[in-house]
C-alpha cells in the first residue's frame, strides 16, 4: 500500500495569495468548486467513453452488460476511497481557506468573518 496521503496532497495549495476574479467571496468558492467539478466530469467522461468503445468493439461486453455491473465489496470499498479523495479535490479551496483563517494567515477583516459565520 503506497504511503502517499491523496486527501492531504489534494489540500495542497500553491505559494502566494490566491487570486480572485469576483468581488464577492463566496462566488469565487462557488466558481472553484464547480470548475473542479466540470474538470473531474469531463475528464472521466473522456476515459469513459474510450473504455465502453474499445470493450465494445473488441466483442468482450455490450453496453448493457456494463450498465448491469455491480461491484462486489472490495471494489465497492475502493470507489468509496476514491469519492473520499475526489471530494477533497472538490472541496479544495472550502479547505484552505478555513486553515489559513485557523492559523491567522488571512488578510479578512473580522468583521467579514463574523458576517460569514453568522449566515451558516
Amino acid at each position: 500500500m503506497s504511503s502517499i496521503d491523496p486527501i492531504a496532497l489534494a489540500g495542497s495549495r500553491a505559494r502566494g495569495k490566491r487570486p480572485y476574479f469576483f468581488k464577492d467571496p463566496d462566488v469565487e468558492r462557488v466558481l472553484s468548486i464547480a470548475m473542479a467539478i466540470a474538470m473531474e466530469n469531463a475528464v472521466t467522461h473522456q476515459r469513459l467513453d474510450a473504455l465502453e468503445r474499445l470493450i465494445e468493439s473488441k466483442g468482450l461486453l455490450s453496453r448493457e452488460e456494463l450498465d448491469q455491473f455491480r461491484p462486489d465489496r472490495e471494489a465497492e470499498a475502493q470507489r468509496t476511497l476514491w469519492m473520499k479523495e475526489y471530494i477533497a479535490r472538490v472541496l479544495r479551496i472550502v479547505q484552505q481557506e478555513t486553515e489559513a483563517l485557523e492559523s491567522g494567515a488571512m488578510d479578512v477583516p473580522m468583521e467579514e468573518v463574523m458576517d460569514a459565520l453568522r449566515k451558516e
